[in-house]
């Protein structure tokens, strides 16, 4: 015996393979649409560094690593805003979207993945996403917790100015 034995099905005697076929047959339109897309995606995206498919975060803000996060940040001039997120995060893509838009003109955005730079994410002490620090004069100076809208965000900018620099975790 196979492994496409006969089955007995009120009155109908069949192989489960022809079973499987007529199957196929049937709903060959719905199967060839459900599955064209991923198919598609997955022959023509390559294995790039830090792909992440349709999570992929828009390139608007600079991205910054563990191996050039403090030398990069010591060459901004003036205030500096990192926002800490993840591909897969939603409300993280949300917040890349939309901090251009309501960050004040002088202040210098950059972003870090925190699913390729693992260790820095631990070194300062992230445990939430998305995670915004303000730096000023490439030194640390704050976390940010507020929401992202321009009034409140210039607010949360002027309130950490105006407090003594805290100490980078």
């Amino acid at each position: 015996m196979g492994l496409f034995m006969s089955v007995v099905s009120g009155w109908r005697s069949e192989s489960l393979w022809v079973r499987y076929r007529r199957h196929i047959g049937e709903n060959r339109k719905k199967f060839s649409q459900r599955g064209r897309g991923v198919w598609r995606r997955a022959k023509t995206v390559g294995p790039e560094p830090g792909f992440a498919g349709k999570w992929a975060m828009p390139q608007a803000m600079p991205l910054l690593d563990e191996f050039h996060y403090h030398h990069r940040l010591r060459q901004s001039p003036g205030k500096s805003l990192v926002l800490f997120g993840s591909a897969t995060c939603g409300a993280c893509r949300l917040a890349e979207r939309r901090l251009p838009d309501v960050a004040p003109p002088d202040v210098r955005l950059y972003r870090v993945d925190v699913l390729v730079s693992q260790a820095l994410a631990r070194a300062l002490e992230v445990f939430h996403l998305p995670s915004m620090f303000l730096y000023v004069d490439g030194h640390y100076h704050a976390r940010l917790d507020c929401p992202l809208t321009r009034e409140a965000l210039a607010g949360a900018i002027d309130l950490a100015l105006a407090l003594p620099p805290q100490e980078e975790p």
